[in-house]
């Protein structure tokens, strides 16, 4: 038995969860989503509107992991359309800083030049101060993905710790060259 998977997933009260064949849909506050299910593979019951439980039609070992991660995929979704996901970033260098222009983040990273990122639909960043970036939507895969981009513009260097982190994120220090 998978651990995860044969757990049931709660469905909050402002969602709407509905099944169409292999094709399962979501609606909450924040969104829409449409996840395709493999019927073939899993028997998936809706109870009345309350929980989802997903169950494999036949259980060996690559099963248990499709079971778990396919339980993850829906309890992600359910859970990003109701709350949403966030992360969030900080600039850390002299003169580095970021703002909004309409449907881009311009960024000032010591470049010769501005890096201006093109905000993705579903994607809301906010720039608080000018040095934090808080990233959300309803989509973790998404939200991830945003961030990981603007991250890999300048990742952070060892020797002074400049560049884009995710706030907590510890940079490794290494010390400098010695006389």
């Amino acid at each position: 038995m998978s651990k995860i998977g044969k757990i049931n997933i709660q469905i909050p009260e402002k969602v709407n969860v509905a099944l169409n064949g292999s094709i399962l849909n979501l609606d909450g506050p924040l969104g829409k989503k449409s996840l395709s299910i493999d019927t073939n593979i899993f028997d998936l019951k809706i109870n009345e509107g309350k929980e989802i439980s997903i169950k494999p039609k036949k259980i060996d070992q690559n099963m248990k992991r499709l079971w778990g991660m396919n339980r993850s995929l829906v309890n992600n979704a359910i859970i990003g359309i109701s709350k949403g996901y966030e992360k969030t970033l900080e600039l850390v260098g002299v003169g580095f800083r970021a703002s909004l222009k309409g449907k881009q983040l311009n960024m000032q990273l010591g470049f010769s030049h501005d890096i201006n990122f093109d905000i993705p639909e579903g994607i809301k960043i906010n720039v608080e101060k000018q040095t934090i970036l808080k990233i959300s939507g309803y989509d973790k895969q998404l939200v991830g993905e945003v961030s990981s981009k603007i991250k890999s513009i300048r990742p952070p260097e060892p020797y002074k710790g400049k560049g884009i982190k995710e706030k907590g994120q510890y940079i490794l220090r290494k010390e400098g060259k010695k006389k």
